[in-house]
């Protein structure tokens, strides 16, 4: 994996290509100020007044996310450390608010611009239709990756956030394809040594209730509240204990939006 690739990964570079198979989002630079603040001590120097900003009643559940302190880590394990890192665009990504089924998202690997795998993201828990609907979700996913996805991507490995509830497939993130990437019931050892020339994708999910297992977070007793910030269930916890020390809404969403993904990687790592 290259840091190139790390950077291709990047929302505000893969979103305009597949934007309309994705959820509606919106990309917003960060203002100069927020970011020496974050580069800075802790000490914010705002130049001029901030307007408070105002949420329309459509998206007043919209998600905030921004990837960028994750590509940073991300490029501490690439393979040309020699290389200049590629540069980051700050930013803050509001996408639609949509209440995803776990039972349908899915993680799909792409190796040489075939898809290889197919895995279920929650994995610790049995959805029966998944075990009763096997080849038709398979083929829904082959049909719109080959459809929409293959060979428009700028590099030819990748892995996909998939989510197909009921027929219909979306892409909801794009990650690096290797190790930097949780490969839940794969291993990476497996992924590498997959030939792109094999019949079909491996699909892989849990198929009876007697192998369900404990939720991550009972494993390693992490309050609950830093898993939903961690996979952005809920943000609003953050933003209301922001609020309670008086930071300006604007700057309120934006730490908000840098802080989950740094306890998303701790999470993964």
């Amino acid at each position: 994996m290259k840091k190139e690739q790390v950077a291709n990964c990047q929302f505000s570079v893969w979103y305009p290509i597949f934007k309309k198979h994705t959820i509606k989002s919106q990309i917003l630079p960060l203002p100069q100020n927020v970011i020496d603040y974050l580069l800075d001590d802790g000490t914010l120097v705002v130049s001029g007044r901030y307007e408070s900003t105002r949420i329309n009643s459509g998206y007043c559940r919209e998600t905030c996310a921004t990837q960028t302190c994750y590509f940073l880590c991300r490029f501490l394990q690439c393979s040309d450390q020699d290389s200049p890192d590629p540069v980051i665009s700050y930013e803050l990504v509001l996408r639609k608010w949509s209440e995803l089924i776990p039972g349908g998202e899915f993680r799909c690997f792409v190796k040489e611009n075939k898809l290889i795998a197919i895995s279920q993201r929650d994995y610790t828990q049995y959805y029966q239709h998944i075990l009763t609907q096997e080849q038709n979700i398979s083929h829904a996913i082959q049909d719109f990756f080959s459809q929409h996805i293959q060979y428009h991507f700028l590099d030819e490995d990748c892995e996909l956030q998939i989510y197909s509830p009921s027929g219909r497939v979306w892409l909801i993130d794009l990650n690096p394809f290797g190790e930097v990437t949780d490969s839940l019931l794969f291993r990476w050892d497996e992924l590498t040594s997959v030939s792109p020339m094999q019949d079909g994708p491996a699909f892989r999910y849990t198929m009876s209730e007697v192998t369900v297992q404990p939720s991550p977070c009972l494993s390693y007793r992490i309050p609950r509240d830093f898993v939903d910030l961690s996979t952005g269930e809920d943000a609003y916890k953050l933003i209301d204990f922001l609020k309670l020390v008086g930071l300006d809404l604007c700057v309120t969403l934006t730490l908000v939006s840098l802080f989950i993904p740094i306890l998303e990687f701790c999470w993964r790592i």
